[in-house]
């Protein structure tokens, strides 16, 4: 069970990506190859052996971790199983990429598993890294219905069946778009808690373009991979939800914003979840309508 690992970074956090590079240099087993991709900013200094792709311009998230997975060979097809990283992260374990050998291998039908995120200070896991409705006890493994970007592992068998993640998304819900079109194809998503990643707690809203993207494709998100009739359903219980939310009044606009531009753009190919495949993430825990 070959393992690589897709590093996606900007460039101003030399310091923790240096770490997270010695965290997974230190795993136990084979060697895990790595790759980093500097997302339209130079890298710094790395070390040896550490493979790099340095883009002109920020492709952002999802296509500049599709030009690190197209750098394993086409789909990743070089390696079996290829870790995604942030570049803050860091691996506190030495066997997690065994753990992550000894799933993938046990489970030929395992196609994505998503990590626990854990605040290195004070181990708490945010709820919104638990990629599931009932997030209470972060602690319970269980299957799920998508994965956390910065923290996962992806068997590359799935690219090569359905694609890679959605650069058009460029920030927010790539995750889930992959997610659903390998649940489509008939894969399973573990979220593992025994598989940890060191991470800051951090807020999504620092992101200048948080609440325009996260609206946007979320409309993106149904209209690619939803039957007809729950498309306009799946935006529209979000919308309610930011409703009742009582976002501030810039927050607010910069969310219609995007929802008006998810259904007035352009979103990429449309292919819809088969039935059956909306059952499965009912009984999962998450139907698509939330």
């Amino acid at each position: 069970m070959r393992l690589g690992a897709v590093v996606l970074t900007m460039g101003n956090r030399p310091e923790e990506l240096r770490a997270l590079l010695d965290s997974v240099a230190k795993q136990d087993g084979e060697p895990v190859e790595i790759v980093v991709v500097g997302n339209g900013a130079p890298l710094p200094e790395l070390p040896a052996g550490v493979r790099t792709v340095e883009l002109p311009e920020n492709l952002g998230i999802p296509g500049g971790r599709n030009v690190g997975v197209e750098a394993f060979g086409p789909g990743g097809r070089d390696v079996d199983v290829l870790l995604f990283l942030d570049d803050d992260g860091l691996l506190p374990r030495t066997d997690t990429a065994e753990l992550c050998r000894e799933a993938f291998a046990a489970d030929p039908g395992l196609g994505i598993v998503s990590f626990r995120i854990a605040d290195p200070d004070t181990g708490e896991t945010q709820r919104r890294h638990v990629p599931r409705l009932r997030s209470a006890d972060p602690l319970r493994s269980s299957r799920v219905t998508s994965f956390l970007g910065g923290a996962a592992a992806v068997r590359t068998a799935v690219f090569a069946q359905v694609g890679g993640l959605p650069g058009e998304f460029f920030y927010a819900h790539e995750e889930t778009d992959l997610a659903w079109r390998a649940l489509d194809a008939g894969w399973s998503v573990d979220y593992r808690a025994d598989l940890v990643l060191h991470h800051p707690t951090t807020s999504p809203s620092r992101h200048a373009v948080y609440h325009r993207m996260v609206a946007r494709n979320r409309v993106w998100l149904a209209r690619r991979n939803l039957p007809a009739p729950l498309v306009p359903v799946y935006p529209g219980v979000w919308l309610l939800l930011t409703l009742a939310r009582r976002p501030s009044r810039p927050a607010l606009r910069a969310w219609l914003g995007g929802f008006k531009e998810g259904w007035t753009t352009p979103c990429g190919p449309r292919r819809p979840m088969r039935w059956r495949t909306v059952w499965r993430l009912t009984r999962l825990g998450r139907p698509p309508v939330i």
